[in-house]
């Protein structure tokens, strides 16, 4: 899965997320997306699929904060961002 992404985009529903983030989770996020798009498959990323599902991914941003995202034909989305809860909720 070591690729680069070129095309994204963010889901309503991950602004809404970011945006109510401390400003620090923030800044954390904006440094891993940028690695993320340089290499999906970044150790320090920890991608993995969520469990139970077919095309959605989860990766850390910290020990607590994840992001979830979903391949497209031509790039991904970035579907939600919070607490690790958020990977209970992407599993259904």
């Amino acid at each position: 899965m070591a690729k680069k992404v070129t095309t994204y985009q963010f889901s309503r529903q991950f602004k809404r997320e970011y945006n109510k983030l401390p400003k620090e989770i923030q800044k954390a996020f904006d440094e891993k997306l940028s690695l993320f798009l340089k290499q999906t498959s970044h150790p320090s990323l920890r991608v993995k699929r969520i469990q139970g599902t077919k095309n959605r991914w989860e990766g850390s941003i910290t020990m607590k904060y994840r992001f979830t995202f979903e391949f497209l034909e031509n790039g991904l989305i970035f579907r939600a961002i919070g607490t690790h809860d958020i990977l209970n909720r992407e599993s259904q």
